[in-house]
């Protein structure tokens, strides 16, 4: 049960997805990128596993802070390991950030899944065993046939319904797109993807995240007479009271915060100060499973839904363990993409979805992810 070494493989694996200047995903030519795994091993020989981009795990910060509070630790004690952990992110000068503090939960608990052969979400107390998903569209483009234009949007939002996704969420037109933003033009992408799938759909939408408050106001009135679901990060979530506002004028649900720091008690004063009305969490986000699930349980005991950021196999673990959460975000999507092709260092996908709509947590141990282990080891840069 004694943690006994950590380490990081970086390798390199291909992929389509590029990112612009402003870091959003758009599809291209298919080239090479850098991953890493993390992997805390015990005295008895048995790992665990989890993701990230190599800069989040640089051997400084693995030497210096995660070593240091995990090795000769009982493994079971994630509790304690998450909280040293935290405790030292105020000396490290931000070099320990939150991403750091999610992958190593992560591996955590993936190895206490591995070590009983049971999912983490069994481990945890499962509610679900599959969940709705929504499809979540990558960010708009200036390509042709792509989402360039609010009709491109529609078309493949109806090409979503007719894959099985009962609820859709659009990401509008940002910067570095020439002439982006305009909430006038964010409203016609989300009218025309009304009028395509019909009124039984059910539609949200991540708009640019730096609207002035007229600018959010304007975009969630319009919303609102197109009975969309929720509205995501209009403003700069740095500025709490500004949600605070909006959610006072709007009907439309605010859902919040995503990108903001402060872990779960960040989100706890946006819940006190009225600033959203669905609360937002997500692994990543909030510095891994344990508080992501602190979140989800504080927002059930204000009866507030608690949805989940983004895709992997550690959010649907966390999505498969809470009633509050009533969709999986599955995507990023685009047309010139095909999401279910998976990456080539996982043998098979961690969120395989039906022609209904549902997205079935896998029966694997640990967080579900089936390994290619023989693709990392051949493309090992470290």
């Amino acid at each position: 049960m004694i943690i006994t070494d950590v380490s990081v493989r970086v390798f390199r694996h291909k992929t389509r997805r590029h990112s612009d200047s402003a870091g959003h995903a758009h599809p291209g030519p298919e080239h090479e990128v850098k991953q890493a795994m993390l992997t805390i091993r015990t005295e008895d020989g048995v790992e665990g596993h989890s993701f990230c981009p190599p800069e989040v795990v640089r051997p400084h910060v693995i030497d210096k802070f995660v070593k240091k509070v995990l090795i000769g630790q009982d493994h079971r004690d994630r509790e304690r390991l998450w909280q040293d952990l935290a405790h030292w992110q105020r000396g490290s000068a931000a070099q320990l950030t939150d991403r750091t503090l999610a992958v190593v939960d992560c591996a955590l608990w993936d190895l206490a899944g591995r070590t009983l052969n049971q999912p983490v979400y069994k481990l945890i107390g499962a509610y679900r065993d599959k969940v709705l998903a929504y499809g979540s569209i990558m960010c708009g483009d200036e390509v042709e046939g792509g989402l360039a234009t609010p009709e491109d949007y529609g078309r493949f939002a109806e090409t979503l319904v007719k894959r099985g996704y009962k609820g859709i969420k659009l990401h509008t037109w940002m910067p570095p797109v020439s002439w982006a933003p305009d909430v006038k033009m964010d409203l016609k992408a989300c009218a025309a993807v009304r009028e395509a799938v019909g009124p039984d759909i059910r539609l949200m939408i991540d708009a640019f995240h730096w609207y002035s408050r007229v600018d959010a106001l304007a975009l969630g009135r319009g919303l609102e007479k197109l009975d969309f679901d929720w509205i995501e990060e209009p403003l700069d979530e740095q500025s709490m009271s500004s949600y605070q506002w909006l959610a006072a004028n709007l009907d439309i649900p605010v859902i919040g915060p995503e990108s903001a720091a402060g872990k779960h008690w960040h989100r706890a004063e946006w819940v006190k100060a009225g600033a959203c009305d669905i609360l937002r969490t997500g692994v990543n986000d909030v510095g891994g499973i344990t508080p992501a699930l602190k979140t989800m349980r504080m927002a059930e005991s204000f009866g507030m839904d608690c949805e989940v950021h983004g895709n992997t196999a550690m959010n649907l673990q966390v999505v498969a363990a809470a009633k509050n959460c009533r969709w999986y975000e599955r995507g990023l999507l685009h047309p010139f993409l095909e999401y279910d092709d998976g990456f080539d260092y996982l043998n098979s996908l961690s969120d395989p979805m039906d022609e209904q709509g549902f997205v079935h947590v896998p029966n694997r141990p640990g967080l579900g992810e089936d390994i290619n282990f023989e693709h990392i080891e051949n493309n090992r840069e470290s």
